[in-house]
């Protein structure tokens, strides 16, 4: 390989790092728009520490057991050593497809991190910070690299007869959060007011421009997730990946929209939203494979998915504030399976090796999450009590406003210090409950 072809993947790599690196910002500002005014402050500061928590356990042992060059136990788990060791050759070697050993883990540290981000949105609202932080280390520290090494690090599913495919994570990242979110919600229950007298009451974000601009920035910044996901600077792989990855985004909007339209009789902002991000994340397993139909097809498929999810979900009284469930789990889970229907795989052996990643991966991060919320439940505990989450988690996790001028009115932690007994600050606090 040439010094300038490796010097452009290389710089094509720290490109699309920078780009997935954005899309913290792009969850972040989702989430908190789709949440209420009381909470903004806890769910930023979540995602602004779930990254930098992320990148350290990587750092520590992530990245060590998500590639550890050699996977042992039939190829259901590796480690090579803590910490992040040089390969042979030295950190300017070329590695992989033509580019550094750092630029290579911090792009994959980058991808780490977003599997607990998927699991702030869904509980929000009402799980206590320092139980999400503690399942957080674990589960980005520990499950994620041991599912991730399954497929990208050479483990069993890619040992498969016909291996499972998955190009940049509609089911390694996005369903890993996805089935990691759901045992959440199921240990920590829904919010107070959301299900009453077997009626779903419909609780509004309180900025629908902060998650639209989360969601274009997340549209963004998948341009690197995909498109960094072709591993090289590859001037028809990376283009052909970038067109697939916003017809799908664009087809999800449409679906989404015709769904809901036809379902509830209003353009609902929301749904075109999560419909934008189901076609994104859909996309996500077979980028690479797809042509144009393809994509669209898969596009429009999720985005109607999406919308029939949420209401699913609700149905079940799972509640789910930003549609994490919908958008990640469910298209995620139809993405990686569209790999063997549509596009260059598609065949019965492709179908029945996705199904068996899509089984073993949910079942492993399920239980995982599900055994790990239990403990922390019994252990430190994982809900908010009645009045914080009545009054909401900014004053009484953080003993701040994100906006003064709205929230400081509110009955805050000061007051129950001096004097309001709990029953009156519940009765004063439900005026303000939906801020």
């Amino acid at each position: 390989m040439s010094q300038e072809l490796f010097v452009v993947n290389n710089v094509w790599m720290m490109v699309s790092i920078f780009l997935v690196f954005i899309m913290h910002l792009g969850f972040a500002s989702l989430e908190s728009g789709l949440a209420r005014s009381k909470n903004t402050v806890n769910i930023l500061f979540k995602n602004s520490m779930i990254l930098p928590v992320g990148l350290i356990t990587y750092t520590l042992w992530g990245f060590s057991m998500m590639y550890p060059g050699d996977a042992f136990a039939g190829g259901f788990f590796g480690f090579s050593g803590f910490g992040i060791p040089l390969p042979e050759g030295g950190e300017t070697s070329a590695y992989n497809e033509g580019y550094t050993f750092w630029t290579d883990f911090l792009f994959q540290g980058m991808f780490a991190a977003t599997a607990a981000t998927i699991v702030s949105g869904a509980v929000a609202e009402r799980v206590k910070l320092g139980a999400f932080m503690i399942f957080s280390i674990v589960f980005v520290g520990i499950c994620y690299p041991i599912v991730g090494m399954w497929k990208w690090g050479g483990g069993f599913l890619d040992a498969l007869e016909t291996p499972f495919y998955d190009f940049a994570g509609s089911t390694l990242v996005h369903s890993v959060g996805g089935w990691g979110a759901l045992a959440g919600i199921l240990m920590v229950g829904p919010r107070i007011g959301k299900y009453v007298g077997g009626k779903v009451k419909p609780i509004q974000g309180h900025s629908m421009p902060l998650a639209t601009i989360g969601v274009f920035i997340l549209w963004l910044g998948w341009f690197g997730f995909n498109g960094g996901s072709v591993l090289s600077a590859d001037p028809g792989a990376v283009s052909r990946v970038l067109v697939m990855t916003s017809l799908a985004a664009a087809s999800g909007a449409i679906g989404a929209f015709f769904v809901s339209y036809g379902l509830f009789k209003s353009s609902d902002l929301s749904m075109v939203l999560n419909g934008i991000l189901a076609g994104l994340v859909g996309i996500t397993a077979g980028a690479d494979m797809m042509g144009v139909v393809d994509s669209v097809v898969i596009g429009l498929v999720a985005g109607s998915l999406v919308v029939l999810g949420v209401m699913f979900f609700d149905k079940l009284k799972i509640d789910d504030p930003v549609g994490a469930l919908s958008v990640h789990l469910i298209c995620g889970i139809w993405g990686t399976l569209a790999v063997g229907l549509l596009g260059d795989l598609a065949g019965v052996d492709q179908v029945i090796s996705q199904l068996i990643g899509i089984g073993i991966i949910g079942a492993f991060s399920f239980v995982f999450a599900f055994v790990l919320w239990f403990v922390l439940k019994i252990t430190s505990g994982i809900r908010v009590s009645e009045v914080e989450e009545i009054e909401g988690l900014d004053m009484h996790e953080h003993k701040m406003h994100a906006y003064p001028d709205i929230n400081a009115p509110a009955y805050e932690v000061t007051r129950l210090e001096n004097g309001y007994s709990t029953a009156e600050t519940k009765k004063k606090a439900t005026v303000t409950a939906n801020n």
